[in-house]
């Protein structure tokens, strides 16, 4: 069976491909994608098949597509422009019959989360492509918040518009994890997987973790939305950037980033990485 990853010079596609050689997979039958020539010339080195694959060039999708028996689409990172790329995908998979699984977000068809109208329009492609394919939704990345952690520990402070909201977060590990596996079975096909940390956490829960990691106190800043705004424009970001990371503040204020039914945990079999041992690992205690 040969697999394709695509995005694989990213952070999370390059794991997938390094879990899939944990597990016994033969070298010659992964086939890593992606843009980054220095990052492609790296995973070559592993054994693996390598291919330039750029979601808004079709012709790199049938190139490297070829005999492809399951590809893993990872949503691609211009946001604005995903659906049209994932399309691409997509219809490039089709002409090879590929079993396709897709990085999706939380409850993408029916949140209000900002980021999820483009995994909708991806999801509805997908149901209409007449292809097998998997679900991924995979709710956030704890390494999304490594700044804020390190930032946290240097000045003993957090700002945020969370308010109480709770995130499900899991390491790129585990979410790694969880598509290799999904990739080598055929178990999953056909399924919509909703992944996420076994122990969702607040802002509050998170800066206690800091200060019991660090030993140093940590304290919230709760602000409002726009105030939020007003802060990050004063920290250099532009208006657009600013009022994004305020949104998805406000969606994690609103509950859209708080379940977790432990299906991450099962399909690895495991425990997700608690916060405490990430934020220890990241600090270097």
């Amino acid at each position: 069976m040969t697999i394709v990853i695509t995005g694989a010079t990213g952070h999370l596609g390059r794991q997938v491909v390094e879990e899939l050689l944990a597990r016994g997979v033969d070298p010659s039958t992964v086939v890593a994608g992606g843009r980054n020539e220095d990052a492609l010339a790296k995973l070559a080195a592993s054994g693996v098949r390598t291919a330039r694959v750029d979601y808004a060039d079709p012709s790199t999708l049938d190139a490297a597509f070829v005999g492809a028996e399951k590809i893993l689409l990872i949503s691609g990172n211009e946001v604005g422009k995903r659906s049209v790329q994932h399309k691409a995908v997509i219809d490039a998979a089709r002409k090879v019959g590929a079993e396709l699984v897709y990085t999706s977000a939380p409850k993408a068809t029916t949140s209000d989360l900002v980021l999820a109208p483009e995994h909708k329009a991806t999801e509805g492609l997908l149901e209409g492509s007449g292809l097998t394919y998997t679900v991924l939704r995979n709710n956030w990345y704890t390494e999304n918040y490594d700044d804020t952690i390190r930032q946290a520990a240097l000045t003993g402070s957090i700002l945020t518009s969370t308010g109480s909201g709770r995130i499900a977060s899991a390491t790129r590990r585990d979410y790694a994890e969880a598509a290799a596996v999904v990739l080598l079975s055929h178990e999953y096909a056909g399924e919509i997987l909703e992944l996420g940390g076994d122990e969702p956490w607040t802002f509050d829960e998170l800066a206690a973790t800091v200060s019991e990691v660090t030993g140093n106190p940590v304290t919230v800043n709760q602000v409002s939305t726009d105030e939020h705004v007003a802060a990050l424009k004063g920290f250099g970001l532009d208006e657009g950037t600013a009022g994004f990371v305020a949104a998805l503040d406000a969606n994690i204020a609103a509950g859209l980033l708080a379940e977790s039914d432990g299906t991450l945990s099962r399909i690895i079999g495991r425990p997700t990485t608690p916060l405490k041992q990430y934020v220890g690992e990241l600090l270097g205690t």
